[in-house]
């Protein structure tokens, strides 16, 4: 079986049953012996793993204990392979205070949207190319977000939302500074369907649970932009390719009804980007205002937020000071390093193909469950950029030893000063992105690593032929002769 299909609840259970096997003799009946002598385990470990397997395990009709939700033949498999040999010793502490796997995404995106329920399915743990989208009830509602400042998505935008107003009869939500361009407002079509649109101000309105279905039109800045409006669960997300690299962006607008009809039917496959959730800790309860404030895509300030989700990055630099940045890296709260160069990237694997990229860090599929670090410009030789689990939690501080203050900003926004004292702690959200895919999860990722970055992008080496080399290198011999001579040569 592979690694992959492993059903991990199911081999969480299995090892907390070995474990118990290996310091209790005779465990066949746990459930009626518990006055026997429990070698190798201290009392408090021995409750906790009584506990736990009487969760875990329930006996069947004649008396013999079976694993929730596992086959008797499975069980006994277990059995026979865990009796068998010495006691194991443990390494490192266990149990474990904290999980080295990413925490699960939640399964619903928005009033509608979530992950249809397959046979794929293995408890909560779900091979990533088999995630589809479905609608358990029809979306009504659908936030249309556009690129600003570029006259050519204006048709685009205007045919997109009349096509949803007339023939879908979809409400249709947009932001208000969208509907104060002056170009838009002189489209004679677009005057028509003015007053069915629904508005919201970024920073006053509150979307969560309101929006069923979101559109971006325009590049990848239009989808972190998405990603920023809601902080906690995401709706489903189409993005059109209007912009300039499109590497988050995989549909075509050509066809958009036909697209878009399909996935309003359920038929789409569904990419997960993960988030990091950021959240900042002060020295002290007193708040420092904010020496940069963040301009909105309306034009309008907006101080940042103590807790925020990012999609890309989040990066701590240097700002505007002509020293070196001194960063004292944490993970789980043990000291990892100290970064002293021109700042530090953490990353999603989304963000991997981002700012990580041109740092000089390796690119990641977004299904893959990690947190990538990577120094920017480092004053060191040997540091090179990591990958860590998504489970575990990054504090970044700035080092006692700093001759300066570090600036941090998130998803290029927010951008708020880290003072001596302060940290920053990133982990991985339970709120994810759902991307929905033109294609699938690979095939939309490795023509976006080709179509935006060039990948692995080359002239073919040409098949190496014996008899076009001896013409192209004007010799006249024929392969006879050529034999001939080498025996003459013998």
């Amino acid at each position: 079986m592979a690694l992959s299909d492993i059903d991990l609840a199911t081999l969480h259970e299995n090892r907390l049953e070995q474990r118990w096997h290996y310091g209790l003799p005779n465990s066949h009946h746990i459930y009626h012996q518990h006055h026997y002598h429990h070698v190798g385990f201290s009392a408090m470990t021995r409750l906790c793993l009584e506990r736990n397997l009487q969760r875990k395990v329930q006996p069947d009709h004649n008396g013999n204990c079976l694993a929730r939700g596992r086959s008797r033949e499975n069980a006994n498999a277990i059995d026979s392979s865990s009796s068998g040999g010495g006691r194991r010793r443990r390494s490192g502490t266990w149990p474990r205070t904290r999980s080295l796997n990413a925490p699960s995404p939640v399964q619903q995106f928005g009033p509608c949207g979530r992950i249809m329920k397959n046979s794929a399915m293995v408890m909560q743990i779900q091979d990533p190319a088999s995630q589809r989208l479905t609608w358990y009830k029809p979306p009504l509602t659908v936030l249309v977000i556009k690129k600003v400042s570029d006259a050519s998505v204006l048709a685009p935008f205007v045919y997109l939302v009349d096509w949803l107003l007339q023939e879908k009869n979809m409400v249709v939500w947009v932001e208000s500074a969208v509907l104060e361009g002056v170009q838009l407002n002189e489209n004679v079509r677009f005057k028509a369907i003015r007053d069915k649109l629904v508005t919201f101000k970024d920073g006053r309105d509150d979307l969560t649970d309101r929006i069923d279905f979101i559109v971006c039109l325009g590049g990848d800045g239009t989808l972190l932009y998405a990603s920023l409006l809601f902080q906690q669960s995401v709706p489903p997300v189409m993005a059109f390719h209007l912009g300039s690299l499109g590497f988050l962006t995989p549909f075509r607008f050509d066809n958009f009804e036909e697209q878009l009809t399909s996935v309003l039917e359920g038929h789409a496959a569904l990419t997960l980007r993960s988030r990091l959730r950021c959240v900042m800790h002060r020295r002290s309860d007193r708040k420092h205002e904010a020496k940069t404030l963040e301009a909105d895509l309306d034009g309008e300030a907006r101080p940042a937020a103590n807790s925020i989700l990012v999609l890309n990055e989040v990066v701590i630099d240097r700002g505007p000071s002509p020293y070196l940045s001194n960063i004292d890296l944490f993970l789980d709260g043990k000291y990892i390093t100290s970064v002293q160069g021109d700042g530090l990237i953490v990353s999603t694997p989304t963000g991997s193909t981002a700012y990580a990229a041109a740092a000089g860090a390796s690119m990641i599929h977004p299904s893959v469950p990690a947190i990538m670090v990577t120094p920017i410009c480092p004053h060191s030789l040997s540091f090179r950029p990591i990958v860590v689990p998504a489970g575990v939690e990054l504090k970044i501080s700035v080092s006692p030893e700093s001759r300066n203050t570090s600036w941090v900003s998130f998803d290029g926004r927010n951008r708020q000063e880290l003072f001596h004292g302060d940290s920053l702690r990133v982990t991985t959200s339970i709120y994810p992105v759902p991307c929905i895919c033109a294609q699938d999860q690979i095939s939309d990722w490795f023509a976006s690593l080709v179509d935006g970055l060039h990948w692995n992008v080359r002239k073919r080496q040409k098949c190496l032929d014996e008899l076009s080399d001896l013409t192209a290198s004007g010799s006249e011999d024929t392969l006879d002769e050529i034999e001939n001579m080498k025996l003459y040569d013998v």
